[in-house]
């Protein structure tokens, strides 16, 4: 999708194709319209799907999908049409789901970084639950949001995560006790705690670490007179890239069973707010190679560049950190070392280099690499106009 405007859209129904899932679907689709790449293409019947699965193991939880993750109105009105509720990271994204009809009861604002301006837009649309994690944006709310619901975000120190969220939000258990303390003097009304363990978190675990700090927090505000109602367990659910990761069923138990170890009887209402596993394995990437080079007689590894990069689609190749699943028209031949970079002028616009991807021998100019589960993070991550390419564009299957 475009950031200056709307994306081109193409809605075509599955009918009549063989198979469910995303990549079947998508493909049948590519087979009669071949856009030009780069550009990705979205199965919006996946992310219904996986909308009904995540309800299935999160059946009392109250889920907001992370709209950043896939800020595309057709994936946001797909899922409000399953009564999914929506974390709003901005004023934009607040005003995508205004003009969708959504109700500002179904949003949460868990961006703990506003402007003032942002906090009383949405305070005026009815949006009545913010997230906070310092002492100075409590008073931006008390200031801009009178009598709002808060959660205050707690600093969560994870491993496991592809891209960890640690150390820029959230503060220490102590220090949340005593914030939500003080929003009640100011007027708030304190709902609770949120937390995130890390974006493509591989390891369930992790959630019940976060857990058992929101309980400390719970019980630390109960004996100074403040009794919290709500454990807002964020994201961090994962989609399936190149490396393996547990099944959805692994986080809801761990999650459900450290909620009954740490709080017992007194059980706190839950939120979860996924976004990558929501859209990300509905998604695939498309690129086109412009040049196969190596740099000297001797070298093993060839340079695939690709008409997309870090700049236009694949931000999240950043560090590797997000290690996508590839396909070519030329899986199951002879393959190779590559280092697999993007269009631009720009020497970081490397995308894999020591992650030891191999593509078939055979690939060569004109060819197509497909980056699969690249549905999140990725048309919203794009640049506007780096080096004069086009953001990716967007179809919808």
């Amino acid at each position: 999708m475009r950031p200056d405007g709307p994306a081109p859209v193409v809605r075509e129904s599955p009918t009549g194709e063989t198979g469910t899932d995303a990549t079947t679907r998508i493909d049948a689709f590519l087979a009669r319209h071949a856009p030009p790449t780069p550009f990705i293409a979205i199965d919006l019947e996946a992310v219904r799907a996986r909308w009904k699965v995540f309800r299935g193991y999160f059946p009392k939880a109250r889920i907001f999908y992370a709209v950043k993750a896939n800020p595309a109105p057709e994936v946001i009105a797909a899922l409000a049409a399953l009564g999914a509720d929506f974390d709003l990271a901005s004023e934009g994204e607040s005003a995508r789901c205004r003009a969708l009809g959504i109700d500002a009861n179904r949003c949460s604002f868990g961006n703990t970084v506003k402007r003032t301006a942002e906090i009383a837009a949405a305070y005026r649309s009815g949006i009545d639950l913010f997230a906070f994690d310092s002492a100075d944006e409590l008073e931006k709310l008390a200031r801009a949001a009178p009598g709002t619901r808060v959660l205050c975000r707690i600093l969560v120190h994870t491993s496991h995560a592809q891209w960890p969220l640690t150390n820029k939000f959230g503060c220490g258990h102590e220090m949340a006790a005593e914030l939500l303390c003080r929003a009640k003097t100011l007027g708030l009304r304190p709902a609770g705690v949120s937390f995130h363990v890390g974006s493509q978190q591989a390891d369930p675990a992790q959630w019940a670490v976060a857990i058992a700090g929101a309980a400390w927090v719970f019980r630390t505000c109960a004996r100074n007179g403040l009794d919290l109602e709500l454990v807002n367990a964020g994201g961090g659910f994962p989609s399936q890239y190149r490396d393996p990761v547990p099944p959805l069923e692994a986080y809801a138990e761990v999650i459900d069973g450290a909620l009954a170890r740490h709080f017992g009887g007194s059980m706190p209402s839950v939120a979860v707010e996924p976004g990558r596993t929501m859209v990300g394995d509905a998604g695939v990437l498309r690129a086109e190679v412009l040049a196969v080079a190596r740099k000297s007689r001797q070298a093993q590894e060839r340079w695939v560049y690709l008409d997309a990069g870090r700049y236009n689609g694949l931000a999240e190749t950043q560090g590797e950190r997000i290690r996508y699943r590839l396909r070519t028209a030329h899986d199951g031949t002879p393959c190779g070392p590559v280092i697999l970079a993007g269009p631009t002028c720009d020497s970081s616009d490397i995308i894999y280099q020591h992650s030891g991807y191999e593509l078939p021998l055979a690939v060569s100019r004109g060819d197509h690499v497909d980056f699969l589960s690249a549905g999140a993070y990725t048309a919203s991550y794009a640049s506007v106009d780096f080096n004069g390419f086009e953001p990716v564009k967007t179809y919808f299957v």
